[in-house]
């Protein structure tokens, strides 16, 4: 049994201090989600306030089979919606993805291979983007993007390819060198 599968067990069976801890443990991670999905810094803090909110509604109601990870990757994805369905529509940021592009010596090149890995990333469909996300940004399994999205996971491994393949030749066609 693992220390996420104890601290879940403890918390349903009434011990509200072990949810701190499970908290902790995943709090950077949820945050940095959120800041892929939102606007701002600021709506990212309160998206991942509001997803450990509606963690602590829906615990004791969370069946554990190994699938936490998913589920509350889940209720971030909603609360993100939720939030964003009030706000204009920004670009997402492009941390995270750099791992695709070959890191040139200039820091003028880096800055804009960037720009347009970012340009590049926004131009796939949202549901494509998503599975980048949670792929590479929040190192997800695949297993785990599943669970999240709710699809066949032949099905997550067949998007995921064919969106790093159409960022890899968006980036050859711009001039830039990928991996």
């Amino acid at each position: 049994m693992t220390r996420e599968d104890k601290l879940i067990r403890q918390i349903q069976e009434g011990r509200k201090e072990c949810l701190d801890e499970l908290i902790e443990l995943y709090y950077p991670a949820i945050l940095r989600y959120c800041l892929w999905h939102m606007p701002d810094p600021e709506s990212a803090q309160d998206a991942t306030q509001e997803t450990f909110l509606k963690l602590v509604r829906f615990i004791g109601r969370y069946q554990h089979r190994g699938q936490f990870k998913a589920f509350l990757y889940r209720i971030a994805s909603n609360t993100c919606i939720d939030i964003r369905r009030g706000l204009p529509v920004s670009e997402p940021l492009s941390e995270g993805l750099d791992h695709i592009v070959c890191r040139p010596e200039s820091g003028y090149q880096a800055a804009e291979d960037r720009q347009l890995l970012a340009t590049a990333f926004t131009g796939l469909p949202d549901d494509r983007q998503e599975l980048i996300l949670l792929r590479y940004g929040q190192e997800l399994t695949l297993r785990e993007i599943a669970a999240v999205t709710g699809l066949p996971l032949r099905t997550v491994q067949t998007r995921l390819s064919r969106a790093i393949k159409k960022l890899r030749v968006s980036l050859n066609n711009a001039g830039v060198m990928t991996r």
